[in-house]
């Protein structure tokens, strides 16, 4: 049987945390969805069309990763692609409480698909996109938590 996976969130920017994950992910399934949340009433840098576009960019060598967007809830994502398998990350204890709570109403909304946590490298554990782009915007090297075209197209839109 072959398993999918998605994982899914809002990637503004993908960072190096997120490719990690999602080369973790990639050795566990068969194939990966990279599923970006287009949501309007969260305020983002990039577009969504930038998000999908980079993304599928830096995780162009991963062979078995697709990049989606998605405006809908994960569950009907995951029927939509008939996966079996949410991928949700983890980089601090801090985060368990809301992934665990998500985890639960997803299982209530969709009983066949399974949640398994994944962790970047330890050395990647503190990266977030919040904290990328806060630094970036305060002029602040983040060369060492994005990779080389992200890190390109924040410098360009932050000139702006």
């Amino acid at each position: 049987m072959k398993i999918t996976a998605i994982y899914p969130g809002t990637f503004d920017p993908i960072t190096n945390g997120h490719s990690d994950l999602i080369m973790r992910a990639c050795r566990l399934f068969d194939s990966v969805i990279v599923a970006i949340a287009n949501s309007p009433k969260k305020s983002t840098l990039f577009s969504i069309d930038e998000r999908v576009s980079l993304a599928r960019s830096v995780l162009a060598p991963m062979k078995n990763v697709e990049v989606c967007s998605f405006d809908k809830l994960v569950t009907d994502l995951v029927r939509e692609y008939d996966a079996q398998v949410i991928i949700r990350g983890l980089r601090a204890v801090s985060d368990f409480d809301y992934e665990f709570q998500m985890a639960g109403m997803n299982r209530r909304l969709f009983p066949d698909a399974e949640t398994v946590f994944l962790t970047p490298a330890e050395n990647l554990s503190f990266i977030s996109s919040s904290l990328v782009r806060e630094i970036a915007s305060l002029g602040g090297d983040v060369s060492q938590f994005v990779h080389a075209l992200v890190l390109q197209a924040l410098q360009k839109r932050l000139k702006q």
